[in-house]
């Protein structure tokens, strides 16, 4: 696993939708991890992590 990764996963846990904007750009993973976040934390990260994670 990279470093680039590792510091993805971190990022995730602490702030999930930069994590996601950092991989994907902006888009529809983005949108909904927001969302996520906003109604729900803890889905918001478990988004964020599926979608780091997903190669």
């Amino acid at each position: 696993m990279s470093a680039n990764k590792i510091l993805l996963i971190i990022l995730a846990v602490l702030l999930p939708p930069v994590a996601v904007f950092l991989k994907k750009g902006v888009g529809k993973d983005l949108l909904i991890n927001i969302i996520l976040c906003i109604f729900f934390y803890v889905p918001g990260i478990i988004h964020a992590l599926w979608v780091i994670l997903q190669d």
